[in-house]
Order: C-alpha cells, then sequence, then structure tokens
C-alpha cells in the first residue's frame, strides 16, 4: 500500500519533474563478478552499496548473449530480430540501428529530458547510427568493441576510433583512460543538468578485452587484471552517487547497474565468472543470458529487496517511460512493466508469459516461470582455456531438448524432459508461436 502510494507521488510530480535516470552496461561481466553476486575476490563495495539500498534481481536476463543484439533489445524494449540486429557489428559494417527506431532516449527526449551516452555503442559506426541520431544530446565513446583494433591477436582491423559527437576526435586511445573519462564526463553531465531532468546512458568498455585499467586502479584487486577493472568500474559508480549525494539529486534519481551478456571464457583469467551458471557469452544458457541488475530509488524501490521473478532488458524500456511520464511508442514492443516488481509490490509477478532467447535467426531456449526449455541446438562449449590476454579455443557442442526447473538447478545440470512432458508440450508451444512472430527458425 505505502509503495503504491510512493508511486503515485513519483507520478503526480512527475508532471512538475519527472525522476532523472542513470543507466549503467558494463561489457561481458559475468553473474559471479560483483561480491553481491558472490565473487570472493572482486570487491564492489558501491555496487554492494546500490543492492543494499535498493532491490537486486537474481533472475535477469539480456534477449541475446552478444554485443549488439543485446544493445538493441535494451534501447528498444523489442527483441534484436525484429529490429534486424544480429550478433556484434565490425568496422566494416554498413547496417545499425535504424534513426526510425524509437528508444529509451529518443522517449525521453521528447518528455523534456537532457540526454547523453558516454561509452561503447556498437549499433552502428556510420553518422546514420550514431547516439546522436537516436535522442542523444551528447556522445562520447568507442563505436564498437574495443578488440576491433589493429593489435588484435587473430584479425585485421583498422584503427579504433574514438568519438564524440559524430567526429573522430583520436584513433586508438588510451584505454585505460576510458572507464574514468566516462565516468567524469558522467558527473559533469549531471551537474551541468541538475536543474532538469536527465538521462545518462553509460555503457563501459569494460571488462571486455583487452584489459585496460588506470595505473591508480592496478594492482588493487585479488582478483588478478580482471579485478582491477571490474573494481574501477564500481569505483565510478562510487563517485557518481557521490556527485547525486552532494547535489541533492539521491531521492529523484534512478540508477540502474547490469551488463550486456556473460562472461567471455574463453580468455580464462582475463574473463569474468558465471558463478555456478552453465557456459557463458555467446549460449543462451544462464551464464550466457543471465546477468547481475541492481536498481536503486529511494523511497520507491525497497532497500535490501531481492527480486526472484524473470525479467529482461526489453521490459526497461516500457518502465521507464511509465515512471518518466513519456509517451510509448506505436510500434509493438515485446518488453513489459516491471514496475511491481521494483517497487516491491504483494505477489507481483513477472509480467510476461516467457522470454525468449535466440542466437541470430534461430530459437535456441525460452523461459517460462520457473522452467528453462532449450530447444535442439548447436553452441560453442570451451575447448582450451585462454591466458594471460589470449583467446583459447571452443568447439561446437549439441544439447538435445532439455527441461531445467531453474528454482532448483540453476546450474542447468538436469534434464527433466521426460519426467515433464506436459510443461514440455506447453513451452514447446510458446517457442511455436514465438517462431513466427519473430520470424526465426
Amino acid at each position: 500500500m505505502l509503495s503504491t502510494l510512493l508511486l503515485g507521488l513519483v507520478l503526480v510530480s512527475a508532471a512538475e519533474r519527472p525522476p532523472n535516470v542513470i543507466l549503467i552496461f558494463a561489457d561481458d561481466l559475468g553473474y559471479g563478478d560483483l561480491s553481491c553476486y558472490g565473487s570472493k575476490t572482486i570487491k564492489t563495495p558501491h555496487l554492494d552499496r546500490l543492492a543494499k539500498e535498493g532491490m537486486k534481481f537474481t533472475d535477469f536476463y539480456v534477449a541475446q548473449a552478444v554485443c549488439s543484439a543485446s544493445r538493441a533489445a535494451l534501447l528498444t524494449g523489442r527483441y534484436p530480430n525484429r529490429v534486424k540486429i544480429f550478433g556484434a557489428l565490425g568496422p566494416n559494417a554498413k547496417t545499425g540501428l535504424p534513426s526510425t527506431e524509437p528508444t529509451i532516449s529518443s522517449l525521453l527526449k521528447a518528455r523534456g529530458y537532457a540526454t547523453a551516452c558516454f561509452g561503447k555503442w556498437h549499433l552502428g559506426h556510420l553518422p546514420e547510427f550514431l547516439p546522436t541520431r537516436h535522442g542523444f544530446d551528447r556522445y562520447y565513446g568507442l563505436p564498437y568493441s574495443n578488440d576491433m583494433w589493429p593489435k588484435h591477436p587473430t584479425a585485421k582491423f583498422p584503427p579504433l576510433p574514438l568519438i564524440e559527437g559524430e567526429k573522430t576526435i583520436e584513433t586508438n586511445p588510451d584505454q585505460s583512460q576510458l572507464t574514468p573519462e566516462y565516468t567524469r564526463r558522467t558527473i559533469q553531465f549531471i551537474e551541468q543538468h541538475k536543474d532538469k531532468p536527465f538521462f545518462v546512458y553509460l555503457p563501459h568498455t569494460m571488462p571486455h578485452v583487452p584489459l585496460f585499467v588506470a595505473e591508480d586502479r592496478r594492482g588493487k584487486s585479488a582478483g588478478g587484471l580482471y579485478g582491477d577493472v571490474v573494481e574501477a568500474i564500481d569505483h565510478g559508480v562510487g563517485q557518481i552517487l557521490e556527485c547525486l549525494a552532494k547535489n541533492d539529486l539521491e531521492k529523484n534519481t534512478l540508477v540502474i547497474f547490469t551488463s550486456d551478456n556473460g562472461p567471455w571464457l574463453s580468455y580464462g583469467n582475463h574473463g569474468g565468472s558465471a558463478g555456478n551458471l552453465r557456459e557463458g557469452k555467446g549460449t543462451a544458457w544462464e551464464g550466457g543470458v543471465r546477468v547481475p541488475m541492481l536498481a536503486r530509488l529511494p523511497g520507491v524501490i525497497p532497500a535490501g529487496s531481492i527480486c526472484r521473478e524473470p525479467a529482461m532488458t526489453i521490459d526497461l524500456l516500457p518502465t521507464l517511460a511509465k515512471w518518466c511520464g513519456a509517451k510509448l511508442p506505436e510500434l509493438k514492443l515485446d518488453g513489459k512493466d516491471i514496475g511491481p516488481l521494483l517497487r516491491g509490490e504483494k505477489d507481483a509477478k513477472s509480467p510476461k508469459e516467457a522470454y525468449y532467447f535466440c542466437w541470430g535467426r534461430q530459437l535456441h531456449a525460452v523461459r517460462a516461470g520457473r522452467w528453462k526449455l532449450h530447444l535442439p541446438h548447436t553452441y560453442p562449449t570451451l575447448k582450451t582455456p585462454g591466458k594471460d590476454g589470449k583467446p583459447g579455443a571452443f568447439m561446437q557442442a549439441k544439447t538435445p531438448l532439455a527441461l531445467y526447473d531453474l528454482e532448483t538447478d540453476p546450474g542447468e545440470r538436469d534434464n527433466l524432459v521426460e519426467k515433464h512432458p506436459e510443461v514440455v508440450k506447453r513451452l514447446q508451444e510458446l517457442a511455436e508461436t514465438a517462431r513466427t512472430d519473430l520470424d526465426v527458425k
């Protein structure tokens, strides 16, 4: 009752000053890489503080476990197949997210928000696809992954551009300065726009390989260089939270932290951990698609709360639009409002009957409630681990039709397909409907 009343106050005040939003998106950060998610070697006190003062999701997902597709889903509230973004776009790509595709930023800009993106974009590097064409007033960052540069160990790439607005201001920049510079610009933007609603999208370049960290953060983590990089991101989060407190913006700023997919296991000690989950980036197994998710909005999101209901990045656009008083686009959205979950409303459930996980143009898995059905498919699994920043080798594995109870078996070890034929049938029917709807195999 109290949370509903508080929401009403938020929505009433939204007519004058809706909440600010800071959306922090890590790259290749695994489910087990934060101390509030069980890491024993990586210390993340500021992200742990978000969990303590807000909500921690245990079953939060990305729509596809790869860079560009994941980001397309996050920003549009639609499965990436709908917007024709597949895999990871490279420097030679001629495509990207169309400027006609509504995004969180374009909706909030129309609502009167000041908007900025500082970090990795990866939704098209040509001018017509850049953040400035998607509702962002300001952009600074890399247009694609930081390994798409001349020093890649197995591929040839042109110089890596650092873009401000729509202009390349430097090539092959010092990547050790990216995390602190993204943070610095975020803080500067907050202070410049503290008197009006603002939206900052902070998609960090790290901890995607190659790993870089500023000298003053190096050697501080028991988790090695990878731990240093994650702890540097956490340090930046702490600086942002301090800025909000200094400017009396804490109570009116929604801070969200999550990741674009699970860890890139190929890189061994330079990659992250999926905790007790199976596999990692590039797969529809839990280690690939389940990611950390923390959210804080004091007085609205209950402090120290845990949400165990399934939710996905596609749900953020409709949720933020409602909370911020923005008008939803008229085209079909896949995401649903997860406000009741975030407010901790009694008996609140996931707003969707099922979530779907594709790879390219093939449907690989369906999650419905406690159940997850893997449809027969091949997937990459690690054959030889890498070390010292050099990639290992993958091999193709096959999974048969497989059913898992994620409430008791989040590691997807015990195939229950023979024990629950009625559940298998129901999820197969959902899969067939999704295939038609999303135009996938």
